[in-house]
């Protein structure tokens, strides 16, 4: 199918989007799993509740512009969850480095949503349809949210990742 106009960019868009949150929740489980840091797991659980309700946010911003939901293949997360499946593989990382790790692969992934929604925002609003702007933002606003937390707390994880680290080094 040939992109005609700025409604199919908008559909192609919010395709993309819908995929990279399924993939993005199925990496969810696994970092919560990962997380030793009680508010890094706790929030970390939070967001995986709220990734449930982005989805159902994309489906209905494909309701809006008058689509069905259909998911198109997102190879930019895929490269983002791919990068984490070689790091777990290829450098047999302790969990507290697959943690460290993580709170990273993390900031990858909401700058990569991030910039995803301020782009099909600004397509919905382009072509007019203000209930998929607004829907699309809602969840701009959790991924803004997830990220601010990210940021702030590695500091803290992180630190207590390497004084355990120096503790069974010595």
């Amino acid at each position: 199918m040939s992109m005609e106009n700025l409604h199919d960019l908008l559909k192609h868009e919010l395709g993309d989007l819908l995929f990279a949150e399924k993939t993005v929740l199925k990496g969810l489980k696994k970092m919560t799993k990962e997380a030793k840091d009680p508010e890094v797991k706790a929030r970390l659980e939070q967001h995986y509740t709220e990734t449930e309700g982005q989805i159902t946010n994309l489906e209905a911003a494909f309701e809006a512009i008058g689509e069905k939901a259909r998911a198109q293949k997102c190879p930019g997360i895929l490269g983002i969850m791919e990068e984490k499946k070689e790091f777990d593989t290829e450098e047999e990382p302790s969990p507290e480095m697959k943690e460290a790790f993580n709170l990273g692969a993390g900031m990858r992934v909401e700058h990569y949503e991030i910039a995803g929604y301020h782009s099909a925002i600004a397509l919905a609003k382009v072509v007019g349809n203000r209930e998929c702007a607004d829907l699309l933002a809602q969840n701009l606003q959790q991924e803004v949210d997830m990220e601010k937390f990210l940021r702030a707390a590695s500091g803290k994880a992180l630190k207590e990742i390497d004084r355990k680290l120096a503790v069974a080094a010595e």
